[in-house]
């Protein structure tokens, strides 16, 4: 046998230095034959002696294969069967629609198909609501479009039948003449529509039913001007309070307004229990009844009746002594006796008659009187120029709705004040849209 390689016992035989460690091959013994003749290798060869070198063996090709060391035992070749019997092996993935029957994959097929039918419907819904929001807002003349809300499914299929169900549209910050309407909204019932699907002319509308808020925040900005604030109270009442400048004065402001149906399409109000306080002084009512005027409060008059030499001034005027129904003979006792003018002051019954005389009448003829019970003349001139019809008109609360094309109707069904506004039933039909 052949010695191992000097540096290692187990490395691969290398084919290229098999044929050199040969001392004779089949090379040298084909040329020795050729060089002695035919008939030369006849004999067979000897076979070896026991121990002698591989020098006189049979040659045999050299093994080529690539060993990566150490024949593997039996034991290793088992325990590498078991691992490979452990390790997880890749399974083909398979569809999952593949193990199906063919009805339910029908069934999948036609669920898919009404989803994307679905989808085209809801597509076309709101292509169509945008285009009537932008048309409301064209048409009247609106700063933002309105909420349109087109009920029914589907929707195709009601266009392609020339009709609608049910269309909700929401209006807000509508003008209305002197105020801004909150929010208007309304449902229409069974819309025929004007025209093929997708050349819609108009529409008419059998039957509206709507609702109109007049909100009291509204009413504060636009009537009040942030100094005169709208309450609900009751069913049909709104209170005015707040202040009102007159002449460099601040007086406080009351009214009271009765909320009413002014004909089928408006409201109005009526206004009344309106008067401005000049502090605890007097009273301003405007108007040209008795009543009406300025007057003095009773807790002035009261003190008014107290003093001595401002009852006296006011009855050396006679036509004030006239207006307080005192006679000349009682007027002469007062003026020139301190006992007769308290037997007429004393009385409860004087101090009511002051409060019965109209200032503004006094102060035409006699200012200077008023002056010395602490009147500015300007607020005097002030109150006689505020008149009552412009008083009602800074506070009147009223609107109409719009008239209908010939053919339809529109009408008011209830007017209710609530806690934020008024609010107004609206009905309606026969109503035409569009062209």
């Amino acid at each position: 046998m052949r010695t191992p390689h000097p540096i290692t016992a187990h490395s691969p035989p290398d084919p290229y230095e098999e044929p050199a460690r040969l001392d004779e091959g089949p090379l040298e013994d084909f040329l020795r034959s050729a060089s002695e003749g035919p008939g030369a290798d006849t004999a067979p060869p000897a076979p070896a002696a026991d121990g002698e070198s591989g020098a006189e063996e049979l040659w045999t090709p050299p093994d080529h294969r690539r060993r990566t060391g150490r024949r593997r035992s039996g034991r290793d070749r088992g325990a590498g069967r078991r691992a490979e019997r452990r390790r997880p092996r890749r399974k083909r993935r398979r569809s999952p629609l593949a193990a199906l029957p063919l009805a339910a994959k029908a069934v999948i097929a036609v669920l898919v198909l009404a989803a994307f039918l679905a989808l085209g419907d809801r597509w076309a819904l709101m292509y169509a609501q945008r285009t009537a929001a932008d048309r409301l807002r064209d048409q009247m003349g609106l700063s933002a479009a309105p909420e349109v809300d087109i009920d029914g499914f589907p929707f195709v299929t009601q266009v392609l039948d020339g009709r609608l169900d049910s269309v909700s549209v929401t209006v807000p910050d509508v003008a209305a003449d002197r105020v801004s309407l909150a929010r208007v909204s309304a449902t229409a019932t069974g819309i025929r529509i004007d025209g093929g699907p997708t050349s819609v002319r108009g529409a008419r509308i059998a039957g509206l039913d709507g609702e109109v808020l007049l909100s009291f925040d509204d009413l504060n900005r636009e009537l009040g001007a942030s100094q005169v604030t709208f309450t609900g109270h009751g069913r049909d009442q709104v209170r005015a309070r707040g202040t009102l400048p007159v002449a460099g004065h601040d007086l406080r402001l009351r009214a009271d307004a009765r909320i009413r149906r002014d004909g089928p399409r408006g409201i109005s109000t009526e206004v009344g229990g309106m008067r401005l306080d000049i502090g605890d002084l007097a009273t301003f009512r405007p108007g040209t009844r008795r009543s009406e005027g300025l007057h003095l409060t009773r807790g002035s008059a009261a003190r008014v009746a107290k003093e001595k030499r401002r009852v006296k001034e006011l009855l050396s005027v006679p036509s004030v002594a006239e207006r307080l129904g005192v006679p000349d003979t009682a007027v002469r006792e007062a003026l020139r006796d301190d006992t007769g003018l308290a037997e007429l002051t004393g009385s409860q019954r004087f101090a009511g008659r002051l409060m019965k005389v109209n200032l503004i009448d006094l102060a035409a003829d006699h200012p200077e009187v008023l002056r010395r019970l602490g009147f500015d003349p300007a607020l005097l001139d002030g109150l006689s120029r505020l008149t009552r019809p412009a008083l009602v008109d800074r506070l009147s609360i009223g609107f109409r709705l719009p008239k209908p094309p010939e053919g339809g109707e529109l009408r008011l069904r209830d007017v209710r004040v609530q806690k934020d506004g008024i609010r107004v039933r609206v009905a309606g039909g026969g109503l035409a849209v569009g062209k």
